[in-house]
């Protein structure tokens, strides 16, 4: 049985495309060949060609591989590590400054 891969919005299938395509770049500018960056990285050559592509099908572990052997995982650190929409929701769910309760008179 074929496995089921759950699928992107075009935007997100386009940017996966353009990381693949990045990541190709960088392989060939450190003139490493498909094979020898496959053997690195631990994985066969039709994985690293799928991560190249930007394969939506592949892990998420198979791209940092490649990206440690070609000395890019750095870079993944950055990954949500700013999140402006998650600090002001949570700032929106504190309660509100505490009041001062007033003495009955």
């Amino acid at each position: 049985m074929a496995k089921r891969i759950a699928p992107l919005l075009p935007p997100l299938e386009r940017r996966l495309a353009r990381l693949g395509e990045r990541i190709r770049t960088a392989r060939l500018r450190r003139r490493l060949s498909a094979k020898l960056a496959a053997e690195r990285a631990g994985m066969s050559l039709m994985t690293l060609r799928s991560v190249e592509r930007g394969g939506m099908g592949v892990t998420i572990g198979a791209y940092v591989a490649v990206l440690h052997v070609l000395g890019l995982d750095s870079d993944l650190d950055a990954v949500a590590q700013a999140d402006p929409l998650g600090r002001d929701l949570q700032d929106a769910a504190l309660p509100n400054a505490t009041r001062t309760k007033h003495a009955a008179k």
